[in-house]
């Protein structure tokens, strides 16, 4: 038997750009990165979100340079910073959680 494999018309990163699009995705995304406690996993996380904006043409001057500044931070300390005040927070009985910013329209 002759299994063919069909090539998809999509690959899996452009679905997820596309999806991130949607701000209730990518919440949720980037939550579950951060909770992976690993500086190198929430870069790339961070770098979809912006992908997507910028497709969107909703990238200002400014995302892009803190997103630059962040990716140093967390490239010369591993995220240090972050993943402890998680875990000082989870000691306390808090947990950090990234939610939609509500729009005045």
């Amino acid at each position: 038997m002759r299994v063919e494999m069909m090539s998809r018309s999509i690959s899996y990163q452009e679905e997820l750009i596309e999806s991130l699009k949607a701000p209730l995705e990518a919440a949720p995304y980037i939550e579950a990165c951060l909770e992976e406690e690993n500086s190198e996993v929430l870069k790339l996380a961070l770098n979809d979100v912006v992908e997507a904006h910028h497709r969107m043409n909703e990238l200002s001057e400014d995302v892009t340079a803190l997103l630059t500044k962040l990716g140093e931070l967390l490239s010369e300390k591993k995220g240090s910073e972050i993943y402890c005040l998680s875990a000082l927070l989870d000691a306390l009985g808090f947990q950090l959680t990234v939610t939609v910013k509500q729009r005045n329209y």
